[in-house]
């Protein structure tokens, strides 16, 4: 039987989202408050993954594609997400 090695930390396209994992979320960062619950972290992320905010990325390459051709950003994150490249970057298969 193959076994195939993952990354700890598969890359991910995304605007706020860095190749190395960093996330660009304001509650993880200078909006951080030990009372918020896990329900409004999961909140955030999932605005985060919903609503993909180019203003103010992380990717700084996803974030021009996004703004500038919507069609082009939604066929790179298919074809992240299925593995693959994305300009110079490979991306492992996730879905």
């Amino acid at each position: 039987m193959k076994h195939r090695k993952l990354n700890a930390r598969p890359k991910v396209y995304h605007p706020n989202i860095d190749l190395e994992g960093n996330v660009c979320l304001n509650i993880l960062r200078e909006d951080w408050k030990p009372v918020l619950s896990i329900n409004t972290i999961i909140y955030g992320l999932y605005h985060l993954f919903t609503e993909p905010n180019w203003e103010d990325p992380l990717n700084h390459d996803a974030a021009a594609v996004l703004r500038d051709n919507p069609k082009m950003f939604e066929s790179n994150v298919r074809r992240a997400l299925s593995g693959g490249y994305v300009g110079q970057t490979f991306f492992q298969r996730c879905i």
